[in-house]
């Protein structure tokens, strides 16, 4: 099962993406959903989760400027990111899974081949 992320580009500083995440073929709303980024040179990073009831989760680099949600019926997950920086950019990832560790890569099953953010200053 393949996620599809769509919703990157390239914005300004201080602009605004919203992120989708499309999750077929699976009972999304009892799978966890999380997204996470990679720098170009750098680890992956944990942005925020979401669990199948709502149950919301923020990285450091998210808190007061990213917003997670999901739609279960659409089967999509949403990452609304407000007052960009440079240093968000990165290709981000959304996943899913039904484990409770929601900041650790391996806890997800499902994941998408990841949409690139650029922030120019």
């Amino acid at each position: 099962v393949q996620l599809v992320e769509s919703g990157g580009g390239l914005v300004q500083a201080g602009g605004s993406l919203r992120l989708s995440c499309l999750a077929p073929k699976i009972p999304f709303s009892t799978y966890n959903m999380g997204w996470f980024r990679q720098p170009l040179g750098k680890e992956q990073e944990f942005v925020a989760a979401i669990t199948g009831s709502g149950s919301i989760q923020y990285g450091d680099s998210a808190k007061g400027r990213f917003t997670i949600s999901r739609d279960n019926a659409k089967s999509t997950g949403y990452l609304q990111m407000n007052s960009l920086k440079p240093e968000d950019t990165a290709v981000y990832y959304c996943a899913a899974g039904q484990s409770t560790n929601y900041v650790y890569p391996g806890s997800y099953n499902y994941w998408g081949r990841g949409t690139q953010v650029t922030v120019s200053s």
